[in-house]
Parts: C-alpha cells; sequence; structure tokens
C-alpha cells in the first residue's frame, strides 16, 4: 500500500499470531493508516516482524511505544492479562486504541478502564477505546442480528453455540479457556439479542482423551438472560481437527444458522473434513471481519475517537466470564452482577 501523509500513524503492541496479521494488515489492506512502531515481549519477535515492514522500527516495551512522538494510535494483541495497564495508559495520553479481548481479566479492571474512559468522555465528548469483538464485523453474525432486530422469525428462544479449537498454547487452564475463549460467544449473545446475560453455569462433560494435561477439555456454559432466553455454548479447546465457530437462533417461528456455509456437515478425525475445509485457525474463518473491523476502527481513529465495541461491552462480557471462571470451580450457577453505567 502506498503511504499517504494523512495515513494515521499506528504502533502494535503485541505482536504475536494476532500482533503479526494485524500488522500486515495495516500495511496491506487497511486504508488510511499504517503500521510505523511494534512491541513485544520478546524482542526478537518485534524485530522479526518489523524486518517484514518496510519503515516499522521496534519499541523496547510498550510503554516506550505509547510515548514515541510518531505513534497516533495503538492496537492491543498483547496477552490479556497486560491489557488494563495498556488501556488505562492509552487513555491518559489520549491515544484512540483497539484493543484485542479480553479487554481485561476480570471484572474489577475492566471496571476501572470503563470509568477512566468516562473521565475523558465528560472531558472531551470522544470515546478513545474499541474492544475487539470481530464477530460483530462478521456477516453471518450481522445477519442473524438483523433477524432479530427485525422480528423476522418472532422473539429469540435459545441460541446454540459452539467454538471449537484445534489447539490452544501450552500454558492454556480450563480457566483461561472461560476468559479468553467464551468471552466472544459472551458478547455475542450481548450482540445478537440486545440484552444483557444475569447467570452463568459452567459444567465439565467427560474429559477429551487427548487434551492436555490439567486442562479441562471440553467445557457447556449456560447464560441466561434478562428476557429469558437461554444461550448453551460448547467450547472446546483441542479437538485437533481445526478452528469452527457456530451460531443457531432457534425463535418463535423459525431458526437461522451460521458457521456451517454448506448445509448438512459430518466431522472425522482422521480426515478433518465436514463437506468442506475446516478452517485451520481463527485467523482464516474471520478474516473478512478482523478487516472490517480494523478498517472501522482506522475511519474513527483518525477523527480522534473510538465507535465500535465499547469499554462497557468489554467490560460487561468480562463480568460474565469473571462469574464463569467461579461458576467452573464451583460446579454452580452464578449471578452476574453489573455496575451502574457511568
Amino acid at each position: 500500500m502506498r503511504e499517504a501523509a494523512s495515513d494515521l500513524r499506528v504502533a502494535v503492541v503485541g505482536v504475536g499470531a494476532m500482533g503479526a496479521d494485524h500488522v500486515r494488515r495495516l500495511a496491506d489492506r487497511v486504508v488510511g493508516a499504517r503500521p510505523v512502531l511494534v512491541a513485544d515481549a520478546s524482542a526478537q519477535t518485534a524485530e522479526r516482524v518489523a524486518a517484514a515492514h518496510p519503515g516499522v522500527r521496534t519499541a523496547p516495551d510498550a510503554l516506550a511505544a505509547l510515548d514515541d512522538d510518531d505513534v497516533e494510535a495503538v492496537v492491543i494483541a498483547s496477552t490479556g492479562p497486560t491489557h488494563a495497564e495498556l488501556l488505562l495508559a492509552c487513555l491518559e495520553r489520549g491515544l484512540p486504541v483497539l484493543c484485542e479481548k479480553p479487554m481485561t481479566t476480570d471484572a474489577e479492571s475492566a471496571l476501572a478502564v470503563v470509568r477512566a474512559e468516562a473521565a475523558v468522555v465528560a472531558r472531551t465528548g470522544q470515546r478513545l477505546v474499541q474492544v475487539g469483538f470481530m464477530r460483530r464485523y462478521d456477516a453471518g453474525y450481522l445477519a442473524l442480528r438483523e433477524l432479530v432486530v427485525t422480528g423476522e422469525l418472532g422473539a429469540p428462544l435459545l441460541l446454540h453455540c459452539a467454538h471449537r479449537n484445534a489447539s490452544v498454547p501450552p500454558y492454556f487452564t480450563s480457566e483461561a479457556v472461560v476468559l479468553d475463549s467464551l468471552v466472544h460467544e459472551v458478547d455475542g449473545a450481548r450482540f445478537l439479542l440486545g440484552e444483557e446475560v444475569t447467570a452463568v453455569t459452567v459444567m465439565r462433560p467427560r474429559r477429551r482423551r487427548s487434551a492436555p494435561e490439567g486442562l479441562a477439555d471440553p467445557l457447556l456454559a449456560l447464560l441466561e438472560t434478562e428476557s429469558g432466553a437461554l444461550v448453551d455454548v460448547e467450547v472446546s479447546a483441542a479437538t485437533g481437527l481445526g478452528y469452527e465457530v457456530r451460531t443457531e437462533l432457534v425463535a418463535e417461528r423459525g431458526t437461522a444458522l451460521v458457521g456451517t456455509e454448506t448445509g448438512p456437515l459430518v466431522a472425522r478425525a482422521e480426515t478433518a473434513v465436514r463437506g468442506r475445509r475446516v478452517p485451520a485457525g481463527f485467523l482464516d474463518r474471520f478474516a473478512a471481519a478482523y478487516d472490517a473491523e480494523v478498517q472501522a476502527w482506522v475511519h474513527a481513529a483518525r477523527r480522534g475517537t473510538a465507535t465500535g465495541p465499547s469499554t462497557w461491552d468489554g467490560y460487561a462480557a468480562t463480568a460474565v466470564t469473571t462469574a464463569g471462571v467461579e461458576a467452573l470451580r464451583t460446579g454452580r450457577r452464578v449471578e452476574v452482577e453489573l455496575a451502574d453505567s457511568p
């Protein structure tokens, strides 16, 4: 992509698989922005990613990247536990930021981010944070949302969701599956149904024999909503088959399913085929959604603001997964308590 003098100059913090993909996206596919700086806990990783993109430099650490005079906006793609500190630092510096999910990994720190941004909005009138719930930009999810909004199928009764990863990093725990994977379905339910989740139960089916040691795989979550609609979510961390995400809406006058593309599909472990190629990973499955998400963020950030999923969306989803971790530990249904919106 040819650089323009008005391009938004972006730092990407955390350049593992997700962050490196965002760097490529900003360099090659998004209009109106370009990456200028990367930072990562691994200096070697940062140097490798920067070397692949002429004009991109490395910063010694994340805060140094935020303080660089050439940086006008930030993408946070580092691990979840680092997000709260980085988001607060971006807000303090007045930097528009796209933060990958989860916004933070506990409800208390998420609420602190909501309140910090509310103070910025009160002072400037501008939001600065967009949370990376990219499914809100996926064509299938947008179509399901439209069916709910128009009432074409009547009132929603159930959502059936499946979120299946081929594998997870060795450091992933059962709690991380709730905080880092289930959070997508939580926000998806809030987006599709237009209401909050009020309670969560997390159950442990019979454990997959091939699951990594100490990992409860799969998990089954039941989300209750304000209207009484229910959402069941199968989260499989290590199927070995590929990456699959499906959501089926069951409403009063019909059903609608996204994530299969070609109709009745059968999975066999020896082939990992469901009548088509199963996407290898989330970057394949949601490539178009990521492009649309980042492009929308760039358009807003060039105006010094944010318009996508908000810090409240990030907080509400994290409040549910925080309750979900308790439900996982105790085996009990846990009610979700949300603070008052600032």
